[in-house]
Order: structure tokens, then sequence, then C-alpha cells
């Protein structure tokens, strides 16, 4: 059940964040605007700008499945500055993400999960991911569509869920 919630699902939405990134990569060329300024934008002053968000989002990814695993998870820096780096970031969360099995997380429901924020506090795995890593991840990737879709971005539900697993009758 949590590799479905957070490998398979995760990989799927990472997926369609890399397709609405080049929505937006294709806005900025045919609008004649500088792909920083949506890199740079963002929804309100406090908030963080598009391409933090697709950092957090795959930082949230793949550090969430490696506490769930028991495991260590790559290092990236945060030094991406267009799209095609945040969508090389991706790509590599992407195959971090396949690279764990069922059996990687079949203890994680019951593992004690913390992080260095949370001051020697922990979660079980079912909660942590449930409380914690599905709602962040989610939180950051519906930023990063919300700051595109408000500069203009012609994108919608159907890029943001992208393809379902239709069943015929």
């Amino acid at each position: 059940m949590l590799h479905e919630l957070v490998v398979v699902q995760f990989q799927k939405s990472l997926s369609n964040l890399s397709k609405i990134l080049d929505k937006g990569l294709n806005y900025a060329e045919q609008k004649k605007i500088d792909p920083s300024v949506l890199l740079n934008a963002r929804l309100a002053p406090d908030q963080f700008p598009l391409v933090r968000q697709v950092q957090i989002c795959c930082d949230t990814a793949k550090l969430g499945v490696a506490r769930l695993a028991g495991k260590d998870a790559p290092v990236q820096e945060d030094k991406e500055t267009s799209i095609p780096e945040l969508k090389a970031r991706i790509e590599s969360t992407s195959s971090y993400l396949k690279s764990m099995s069922v059996k990687d997380l079949n203890e994680a429901s019951q593992r004690k999960v913390t992080t260095p924020r949370w001051e020697g506090r922990y979660l079980l795995g079912h909660e942590y991911a449930t409380e914690h890593v599905v709602p962040n991840f989610y939180f950051h990737l519906t930023t990063a569509y919300s700051i595109l879709r408000h500069n203009g971005v012609d994108i919608g539900k159907k890029d943001f869920l992208g393809d379902l697993s239709f069943k015929n009758p």
C-alpha cells in the first residue's frame, strides 16, 4: 500500500510536473518571455518561487521514501536556474523512486521516522506518509502548478492529474 501511495503516485505526479514545465517553457517562448520570469514567480510575497517549489517537491518525494525505507536519499544541490535543469532534477528523483521496490517498504508502516526539524520526536511510517509526506508533496506540486497557471500558462486539471488508469467494462 505505501509503495503505491508514495513511490508509484509520486513518479506519476513528477512526470506530470515535468510536462507542465514543458508547457511553461513553450509559453515563455511563444510570448517571448524570459523563462526566469516564470522560475522566479510566486503566488505571494512570502512564498517560495516556482524553482524552489519544484526542488521541494522532489526533495519531499525522495526524502520521504528514503526515510520510510530506512535508507539514505541522494543529495541534490539546489542550483537549478532553468526549466531543463528542473526537469533533470525531476528525472533524477524519479529514477531514485524507481529503485524502490515493494519489499523496500515492507516494514515502513511501523518504522519510527523523524526529521532534523522535529527535535527528537517521530511519527510511525504510516503516519509520516499520510500526515506529512503525501500532503507536503502535493502542496508544493499544486503550488508549482498554480504559479504557472496564474502566469497564463494554458494548463488544467487534466495536466495535473495526467492519464488515469481507466478500465473498459
